[in-house]
């Protein structure tokens, strides 16, 4: 069926891990016949959770599209991950929804996960509700949960839908304030039943709080609530809507996803309140130009769409995206604005977890999938040829765990790249790099469990082993003194030699890493041997005398030497150049250096003696402190590197996953000497292997 933009709801699943998103998905499915049999987490038998990893794990890894089809509306349900390390799936959720749903736990209550959901919905500026799980199974209290919603995100939180207790404190079913219906699930069913009468008083007291909100944001309704008059349905459901879209009002439902309790109500309150696509936000965009621009969804527009999410497997790519203008037709093509290329989308479906359904068109504001589009990414807008607009890229957060990757049989490193390139177009949110200095390959990730689930599905997918260890830390040496010191080459093995005999001058060099210069005086090393004796210093500075690292910060003046008429060559000379480094180098006094860089930690005030502690035990050097609001402060300060290569799992430790950081290369320092000598004896202890 395609439905138009006005009966299309696009909202986003959010919160801390193992609060009951996915089960809610299912729930909804459920109760509107969408699906026949109702799937548990525990089973592995859910719509959303049917990657194989997520079904070992138990919990969810990539952002699912599930559309729940009831009463004409289509509200596409996009379930995320509540672990930090897949945080990367719920910006890509985020950048196509028209709100947030923050599902809480009535057991466990307000988490770590419900306030960086918060914060996350928030900075996309966009309406949010609560969904309160879980009140029928035991310690589940709303009443606490709801003050805890109210007290850390403020007077906004306003109850639509509460539970109905009965046998004392046993929640039998759900209260809706805005319509003053209760409802029980009876033999299965879901059934309308009085409103009992000792709930009415509360009930009323509830709702006349909701019309005294709506009256607050328009003179015409103040007027006429200060009269006393009643508000129309009409008058309240718009009222209530107009608050929602604003900010003003953050609804607050609830219910049980196994009983299906609250399921319909919160489809009804989405349907009511959510926003429909074009009451969103617009759509911010760069023209042709690359001048910045707005676009409202407009459904007579031209094509156009985002693609936000990519699965990538050995069969090839398939790509969900958004329409925010125009409609989308299988078999139309496209131009990828990033690329330049046209892309035919040939088949489009309808995606509910790994089901598809093959549709003929797409409206704007809608969700859908096409397969093989080889040369489109996610973030990539595909456009009506030559209107030349980029629509707004998703902004991964910087990966900062970082692990070296090999395989666990040498030969398979190009399997290994291949692998984690099919896997780059899925999750952007990792990177890979090949450092050339270690001779390692680096991925990196959210945290420990993002790079053990990219590895799982290198073996699983690609067929390839691999293991992570620590990444080696590239220092440099340097020397601290001048030296004088010569290098003499001969070798004689009948018919021509080879002789070749430099006098060198080796020099700290402080304005770059090398810098050669001769002194020569009457041709005692003629002219074309000197780019052979830069050579050769060049070459040998690729490992330095201490560790092994390399050398910088050189300069090398070649001040005499001789040569012989039939023997000498560029070789000999060459060698004589390293034959002086490895005698010079040793007395130059060299040190090792490491590299440091500027490190940025947003933390709570709370965690701010802890972090700023722990940042002094990793040598850091605290460069100041800026308050960010909110209760967040930066701290600022100057770390090496190789003290902070599990720093991402232990800030999250420290500040139970609130805290935050990046980090930038700035310079080489001189290591202190305890460092050096540990370096040294690493070094040593490789080579031994070797």
């Amino acid at each position: 069926m395609v439905y138009t933009t006005d009966k299309i709801r696009n909202v986003c699943l959010l919160g801390h891990g193992g609060d009951g998103k996915t089960s809610l998905v299912e729930s909804l499915l459920y109760v509107t016949g969408n699906i026949d049999r109702l799937g548990k987490v525990s089973d592995g038998t859910t719509v959303c959770d049917f990657d194989p990893e997520e079904i070992k794990r138990k919990i969810s890894i990539q952002t699912k599209l599930a559309p729940v089809e009831t009463q004409g509306y289509k509200i596409n349900v996009i379930d995320t991950p509540g672990y930090f390390d897949f945080a990367g799936e719920v910006t890509q959720a985020l950048r196509v929804a028209g709100c947030g749903i923050i599902v809480v736990s009535a057991k466990d209550g307000v988490n770590v996960g419900t306030e960086k959901s918060w914060k996350m919905v928030r900075n996309r500026k966009l309406p949010s509700f609560f969904y309160v799980s879980k009140i029928d199974e035991e310690n589940a209290n709303f009443d606490n949960v709801y003050e805890n919603l109210r007290g850390q995100f403020g007077n906004s939180v306003t109850p639509f839908v509460i539970p109905l207790f009965e046998d004392g404190n046993r929640p039998a079913g759900v209260i809706n304030i805005v319509t003053r219906k209760a409802f029980k699930s009876i033999d299965g069913k879901i059934t309308e039943v009085p409103l009992p009468d000792s709930k009415k008083e509360k009930i009323d007291r509830l709702r006349d709080a909701l019309v005294e909100s709506v009256a607050t944001n328009s003179e015409d309704l103040m007027e006429k609530f200060f009269n006393g008059e009643e508000f129309s349905e009409e008058e309240l459901l718009h009222g209530l809507h107009q608050g929602v879209l604003s900010g003003a009002i953050t609804p607050v439902c609830c219910g049980s996803a196994y009983t299906g309790v609250g399921s319909l109500q919160l489809i009804k309150t989405l349907i009511d309140y959510a926003p429909i696509p074009y009451e969103g936000l617009p759509e911010y965009a760069t023209d042709a130009n690359g001048e910045p621009m707005e676009l409202k969804f407009d459904a007579d527009g031209k094509p156009m769409a985002i693609v936000f999410k990519t699965i990538a497997d050995q069969y090839g790519r398939f790509s969900y995206f958004k329409v925010v203008s125009g409609k989308v037709t299988a078999d139309m093509s496209l131009q990828n604005v990033r690329t330049g290329n046209i892309e035919k989308l040939g088949h489009i479906y309808s995606v509910c977890g790994k089901k598809n359904t093959e549709i003929t068109e797409v409206n704007c504001g809608d969700i859908a999938a096409v397969a093989k589009l080889n040369e489109t990414k996610t973030g990539d807008t595909l456009a009506a040829p030559g209107l030349g607009i980029t629509l707004e890229p998703i902004v991964f957060a910087t990966p900062n765990y970082s692990q070296a990757i090999a395989p666990k049989v040498k030969g398979n490193e190009e399997k290994i790249a291949a692998g984690l390139a099919r896997l780059r177009d899925e999750d952007p949110a990792f990177k890979v790099s090949n450092n050339t200095e270690t001779h390692q390959m680096i991925i990196s990730g959210a945290g420990d469990i993002h790079l053990d689930v990219l590895c799982s599905k290198l073996k699983n997918k690609f067929g390839v082993e691999v293991e992570l260890t620590d990444a080696k830390v590239p220092y440099r040496e340097k020397i601290r003194k001048s030296v004088n010191v010569e290098g003499k080459h001969k070798k004689q093995s009948g018919g021509h030699g080879q002789y070749g005999h430099v006098k060198m001058t080796f020099e700290p060099y402080t304005e770059g890493d090398f810098l050669f210069e001769e002194k020569t005086f009457g041709g005692s090393v003629p002219k074309n041997f000197h780019p052979a004796v830069e050579k050769g210093i060049r070459e040998a500075m690729v490992h330095g005398v201490l560790a092994g690292y390399p050398l910088v910060g050189l300069r090398a003046i070649l001040t005499d030497g001789s040569y012989h008429d039939v023997d000498s060559n560029e070789l000999s000379f060459k060698m004589a150049a390293r034959l002086a480094y490895k005698a010079g180098i040793p007395q130059a006094n060299p040190c090792i250096l490491e590299p440091v860089g500027i490190m940025k930690v947003y933390v709570p005030d709370s965690c701010m003696g802890d972090v700023i502690g722990d940042l002094n035990k990793r040598r850091g050097r605290i460069l100041g402190m800026n308050p960010m609001g909110q209760g967040e402060q930066e701290v600022v300060a100057e770390v090496p590197m190789a003290e902070i290569s599990t720093y991402a799992l232990d800030l999250r430790s420290m500040t139970q996953g609130r805290g935050s950081f990046n980090f930038e290369f700035e310079r080489y320092m001189e290591a202190p000497p305890a460092v050096q000598q540990k370096v040294i004896e690493e070094s040593k202890f490789v080579d031994t292997e070797e």
